[in-house]
């Protein structure tokens, strides 16, 4: 009797461990990037299918996403530019770019002022501002010497929102009173409420409250 209650025991043992083969263990399988003979290029690893893209970031517009028309950069923008594609394009500059370019575009950012061995070009000068806006689209997606590429920064469209934006800081360099709708080249400095810390932003006084304030 005793040894059947220890067969009992033991059987359900037995069972579960017949179950337990190591066939997953040692299953054949490749390593990350190890080689493989079974392929004539002996890379395991094998390249995506041509026209692979990833989900959610397929564009059919080839201009969008390249600036070029051809082989060539074109010299249009892929969308009507809007006052919010422009403080847009603003904001993603000063991030980005002003490091080194500047705020102004004149390649005087605080990198390079600060040992930087190379100076980054001004936009103002006559080659960039007669260079097409695929170029400068093309520069920032891929990169021009020393200066990294952005494309995984910044998308496609902020790309575009950036040239607009150095557009338009070129063209504020040759602005007319008349180009300006009557304001005052350059524009007077703004005053402030609060000047703001190391942790908080300034406070630009109105302009309505200005203008009540002279007028007395």
């Amino acid at each position: 009797m005793a040894n059947l209650r220890k067969l009992a025991v033991l059987a359900p043992v037995v069972i579960a461990l017949a179950g337990c083969r190591i066939d997953m263990h040692v299953q054949p399988r490749q390593n990350p990037l190890s080689r493989s003979d079974f392929f004539a290029d002996q890379r395991s690893a094998r390249p995506l299918v041509e026209g692979t893209v990833a989900r959610g970031q397929y564009d059919g517009d080839t201009y969008l996403r390249t600036g070029k028309i051809g082989n060539n950069p074109g010299d249009y923008m892929p969308f009507t530019v809007t006052k919010d594609d422009l403080e847009r394009g603003r904001g993603r500059f000063n991030i980005f770019c002003a490091p080194c370019h500047s705020r102004l575009g004149d390649g005087n950012g605080y990198i390079p002022t600060r040992g930087f061995p190379r100076k980054p070009p001004s936009f103002h000068i006559e080659r960039l501002e007669k260079a097409p806006a695929g170029y400068i689209f093309g520069v920032i997606t891929e990169g021009f010497g020393i200066m990294p590429d952005y494309a995984s920064q910044i998308p496609a469209r902020d790309r575009w929102c950036i040239v607009a934006y150095i557009r338009a800081l070129q063209l504020s360099q040759h602005a007319t009173v008349d180009d300006a709708s009557g304001h005052a080249i350059p524009s007077p400095a703004p005053t402030f409420e609060q000047p703001g810390t190391g942790a908080t932003l300034p406070q630009i006084k109105p302009q309505a409250a200005e203008s009540r304030e002279e007028s007395k």
